[in-house]
């Protein structure tokens, strides 16, 4: 059963974004990323990952656009990342080739081993992403 670890919230501004969620729940910061993508935070409460992005380039923030605020794309932990691909496809749901292209994502080489494998389309235009290894700081 795949187990729902990782969430992606797109804003403008990532450290207000990112010091409400710290402040409000008591997340803690996991991780920071600033390259060529996005910049933002990782939260964690030790189960799920919040990633606290501000796109820089259309291509990787997918349909939304660098411009959008709100919720970007949803991530599930798979036991089997290639089996899990096989339902996505049989369900109409295909990997979003520009995006995985932009992130140099792939099965099996999702960002050392860590984060996500590949992302697909899904219902009502959010993106979802799979990985076999799962987040930083989600358990």
């Amino acid at each position: 059963m795949a187990k729902l670890k990782h969430v992606a919230i797109a804003t403008q501004d990532p450290d207000s974004t990112a010091a409400f969620y710290r402040d409000v729940f008591d997340l803690e910061m996991v991780g920071r990323v600033d390259g060529d993508n996005a910049e933002g935070y990782y939260l964690s409460d030790g189960n799920i990952n919040i990633a606290v992005l501000k796109f820089k380039n259309d291509i990787v923030a997918g349909d939304q656009g660098k411009e959008y605020s709100g919720i970007h794309h949803i991530g599930f932990q798979v036991d089997d990342a290639e089996a899990a691909d096989a339902r996505l496809r049989k369900a109409d749901s295909l990997p979003k080739d520009e995006v995985n292209e932009a992130l140099h994502a792939g099965m099996g080489s999702g960002h050392g081993g860590r984060n996500v494998e590949l992302k697909y389309t899904g219902p009502d235009g959010v993106m979802l992403d799979i990985s076999q290894g799962g987040w930083v700081g989600a358990g």
